[in-house]
């Protein structure tokens, strides 16, 4: 816990060492930091699609866009009964949006936003923070097409800090404290660019580069 004011510095540097901030709830004064003995993460080559989603992906549901609606994302996040997204926690995540450090994917029904991840990137590594979503499948379609980017772009590390049934269910797994730092080390020294700009593939194309079903 601290009463420390939280900077887009002071957080960056944060997450570089493994650690992020959480409030207890939306309406929470204080800042928790956490480095949990136990770190969730999404291999960027072991993501698991079962046949179901592939067929759903075809159908192209939703439209797809990234860093178009970040504070719309966060918004959606923390609409729900219980959030460790206070004013303060989605302020700073904006304030690393404007800086470049921070990215959103936005899942669409023409003009309603109906799911979405958003997360802080630092060299080769991805934080993902939250994700919500208003219609079914929404959320795992958002983080195959991110995952999909985080490899177009270089990336070799993507963070999902705790597990859910929901991420086991596409290969996320957990590991030891000391094991992510030794990962979160080497991946931070990576190169790496996420571009919101770039050319959406087929969902065919997109799904031939994710090798590992379910």
């Amino acid at each position: 816990m601290t009463s420390q004011r939280l900077t887009p510095e002071l957080v960056l540097a944060a997450y570089g060492q493994g650690i992020f901030p959480m409030a207890e709830g939306r309406d929470a004064q204080d800042i928790y930091w956490l480095d949990p003995r136990q770190r969730g993460i999404l291999p960027l080559d072991g993501f698991h699609i079962s046949r179901s989603l592939r067929r759903r992906i075809r159908t192209e549901p939703f439209r797809i866009t990234f860093d178009r609606d970040f504070d719309g994302v966060i918004a959606g996040c923390a609409d729900r009964d219980e959030t460790w997204i206070n004013d303060e926690i989605a302020s700073i995540y904006s304030a690393l949006f404007a800086a470049g450090h921070a990215h959103s994917i936005e899942l669409w029904e023409e003009a309603a936003l109906v799911g979405g991840v958003y997360g802080v990137s630092l060299g080769g590594a991805f934080f993902g923070e939250s994700m919500f979503s208003l219609r079914r499948d929404a959320s795992k379609i958002a983080l195959v097409y991110l995952c999909d980017r985080l490899r177009q772009g270089g990336y070799t590390l993507f963070d999902t800090q705790f597990i859910t049934p929901h991420l086991a269910t596409l290969g996320a797994v957990e590991i030891p404290r000391d094991a992510y730092h030794r990962r979160l080390d080497a991946a931070v020294r990576q190169p790496a660019r996420f571009d919101p700009r770039a050319v959406f593939d087929s969902p065919d194309q997109v799904l031939q580069r994710i090798t590992q079903t379910s």
